[in-house]
């Protein structure tokens, strides 16, 4: 789809606001603590009773190494030990949380993230795959969407094999940049060679889809420079890239505050690679699926998208938004029914709740029936450039001009420059509006003006 995305540098710059992600709306800076574990049993059992399927989300926090751009929630540490304690309180976890589920519902989909998963060794690993398949219903004829998070330093051959032995199917590549100089002032070397050893293998593994990473607005990014990566990327054929604008952030992430404020690229700069990337991508036969994120046409997200099945939470553009999400794990989210419940993000604090036999949910939210509505129409925008009001109206019982009738204005502006087409059966988000589309959904985010935009990075 060529026309999939129009560069508009003038509408760029008027409309290139800090923002949520959503990954969930309302988003996880709404959460509160008086969300706790008595909700998430009360929305396990809704779960049960109605016997929906599952995502699982499992939270590997280890590291042994330090990049400097990250905000995941990890635990830097060379002592491989560490994994142990943090396993058997994961277990703990996995059972606690597993007996108010019904046997019956299926695994649909599993993501190990982290961190660096592969920090675990192969026993680990295997022992950890072992309770979750003897406590919950994990699908054994490679239908299920199976995926890991791949550190290529720390995996190899055998470690591929196994993970493939163990029931994924698809791994996710962490590149992030190519170039030597930026890996050093990121503290990530990592060579084209590693990268590709580990591709090699998922290939002749039949891993069932690649994706890789990579990161614009890094110090010492130069267009130059990042395309000849992207170009290199382009040359491993991943089934999806995700391309992530680099948010500075270093007051709310501390390894930030080892890169030079200095060296970053300037806005600018950092659009013109974002504008080449894109171009490469396109191209290259890629997709624009939405929000960062690429794929080739035959796979599963650019055909959910044409179908009008694709959706968005916690896992990011996902075919299984109708699973129920369980997050097990130091600082994992779940979304369970109309609950957004997460662990405690401190591993102390996480390890010893379930020291004492007790579930390790700090904080959450319950969502109301206005959350739901302006869910809904957020999830029809981000995923499919489009929202049709019948479609919203008939789910919800509203009018739907009556009930957002004060955003109206807000929405006449936004189609008179060009970042929307707006009628009276509905939104379309127009080419040069398509990278913009976070911008459009802030429009009905009901919280967004009681928050920090600070929290957040910029929609490009």
């Amino acid at each position: 789809m060529l026309d999939a995305i129009r560069w508009d540098t003038d509408l760029i710059h008027r409309y290139d606001l800090a923002g949520p992600r959503y990954t969930s709306y309302p988003t996880a800076v709404q959460f509160t603590s008086q969300v706790g574990t008595f909700d998430l049993l009360h929305a396990l059992r809704d779960s049960r009773k109605a016997v929906r399927p599952l995502s699982l989300y499992v939270h590997v926090p280890f590291c042994a190494n330090i990049c400097y751009y990250c905000a995941c929630n990890k635990v830097i540490t060379k002592d491989r030990g560490r994994a142990q304690a943090y396993l058997q309180r994961l277990e703990q976890e996995i059972q606690l949380v597993a007996c108010h589920l019904d046997p019956h519902q299926q695994v649909q989909q599993l993501h190990f993230g982290g961190g660096t998963p592969t920090f675990l060794s192969h026993d680990e690993l295997r022992q950890l795959m072992a309770q979750l398949r003897q406590h919950f219903n994990l699908l054994d004829d490679d239908s299920g969407d199976y995926g890991i998070e791949i550190d290529p330093r720390e995996a190899d051959w055998a470690t591929m094999g196994l993970l493939r032995e163990l029931g994924f199917n698809r791994v996710s590549i962490g590149v992030q940049d190519l170039d030597p100089e930026v890996q050093r002032a990121v503290n990530r070397l990592q060579s084209l060679e590693e990268t590709r050893a580990v591709i090699d293998a998922a290939r002749t593994l039949q891993f069932r889809s690649i994706n890789i990473d990579l990161i614009y607005g890094l110090p010492k990014q130069t267009p130059e420079h990042f395309a000849h990566t992207v170009a290199e990327v382009i040359s491993l054929q991943p089934d999806r890239l995700s391309v992530f604008n680099y948010a500075h952030l270093p007051e709310r992430f501390l390894p930030q505050r080892r890169i030079n404020s200095e060296d970053l690229p300037a806005p600018a700069v950092k659009l013109q690679m974002l504008q080449e990337t894109i171009e490469q991508l396109t191209a290259a036969g890629y997709t624009y699926i939405g929000m960062d994120h690429f794929a080739l046409p035959d796979d599963e997200l650019a055909i959910a998208q044409e179908e009008g099945t694709l959706q968005r939470n916690f896992q990011g553009y996902t075919t299984h938004g109708h699973c129920d999400l369980i997050g097990l794990g130091v600082s994992a989210i779940s979304q369970i029914g109309d609950l957004y419940c997460q662990n405690s993000s401190d591993l102390s604090h996480y390890q010893n709740a379930l020291a004492g036999a007790q579930l390790a949910t700090s904080r959450g939210l319950l969502c109301k029936a206005d959350d739901r509505l302006r869910g809904a129409v957020i999830q029809q925008l981000i995923c499919h450039f489009s929202l049709d009001f019948d479609s919203i109206e008939q789910a919800f019982t509203v009018d739907f001009r009556g009930y957002f009738a004060e955003l109206w204005p807000q929405l006449e502006v936004m189609a008179s420059d060009g970042l929307i087409e707006l009628d009276a059966k509905g939104i379309r988000v127009l080419p040069a509006g398509r990278l913009l589309v976070r911008s459009v959904c802030m429009v009905f985010d009901a919280y967004l003006e009681q928050q920090n935009r600070q929290r957040f990075s910029r929609v490009i």
